[in-house]
């Protein structure tokens, strides 16, 4: 049998490959529609646009996806370990 690996930290969870991937997907997508709704009027209308807002609203999306996916693969790890079912059936 193999042996049962600990509950990866949090970094640990944040910082693996499937989480940043999906996170910057995430951040790309939902930042590049929050920028069209938040300075859409500026873009087009070449006016000065909030570059720390423009940065923000992607660092934001990122952060939640990457918050949520490492949340999840820990609970996922403590589920593993324990021989629960995902959803307490």
């Amino acid at each position: 049998s193999e042996p049962l690996r600990p509950q990866p930290t949090f970094l640990e969870a944040a910082s693996s490959r499937v989480i940043v991937m999906r996170s910057l997907r995430v951040s790309a997508l939902i930042g590049t529609l929050l920028v069209v709704i938040n300075q859409g009027d500026v873009l087009i209308g070449g006016g000065d646009i909030a570059w720390l807002k423009l940065v923000l609203t992607y660092i934001v999306p990122y952060g939640v996806a990457t918050y949520a996916g490492a949340r999840a693969k820990q609970e996922q790890s403590v589920l593993l370990v324990s021989g629960e079912h995902p959803d307490g059936v």
